[in-house]
């Protein structure tokens, strides 16, 4: 399930008709916010790829919001692009999570924006990369404690969903730098 923060600015909202005239950067990348319909489609499709059990809600929100919730559960007092929230119990070791719900995943989509800038790319597929990296950490996985077992799953992953360059490698590539 999508939800849309009321707080995003209007002119992204999924809602919007395709008549109106879409928002393209500079490099003819679509910097619209995809239909929720598009991104329930692709949860449900990179759910099934992580064999994550369960109900998912994806909540896209400001770079506010997802501070103040990075703020009450990380102790960050920062904005984020995502966070993952899984449920209590909700995934045991091998990976596959609880029958009714899995968890939920919160985005803020001008942190993915930026990032979809950053990347040369629509913020459809930076939204979508955010979202396998949520759907792994609810699947238990922890790219700060697994010695690259959620690296190698999220590059697996990314290749059969026919994404790019994900989080974990954006970031060890800063670190090199």
């Amino acid at each position: 399930m999508i939800l849309l923060d009321p707080d995003l600015e209007p002119d992204s909202s999924p809602n919007t008709t395709s008549a109106k005239k879409k928002s393209v950067s500079a490099t003819g990348k679509n910097l619209r916010l995809p239909s929720a319909r598009a991104l329930a489609h692709f949860l449900a499709h990179a759910q099934k790829a992580v064999r994550l059990n369960g109900q998912v809600t994806v909540l896209l929100t400001t770079d506010a919001a997802i501070r103040k919730l990075n703020r009450q559960f990380r102790g960050k007092d920062k904005p984020t692009d995502v966070l993952s929230f899984p449920a209590e119990g909700s995934f045991p070791a091998n990976g596959i999570g609880a029958e009714k719900i899995a968890g939920d995943l919160a985005i803020s989509v001008p942190t993915a924006l930026r990032q979809a800038v950053e990347q040369s790319h629509s913020l459809s597929t930076e939204i979508k990369v955010l979202i396998l990296h949520g759907l792994l950490h609810l699947a238990g996985y922890d790219h700060e404690s697994d010695s690259g077992k959620m690296s190698r799953r999220e590059r697996l992953l990314r290749a059969k969903l026919g994404l790019p360059q994900g989080l974990i490698e954006r970031a060890a590539k800063v670190k090199k730098s």
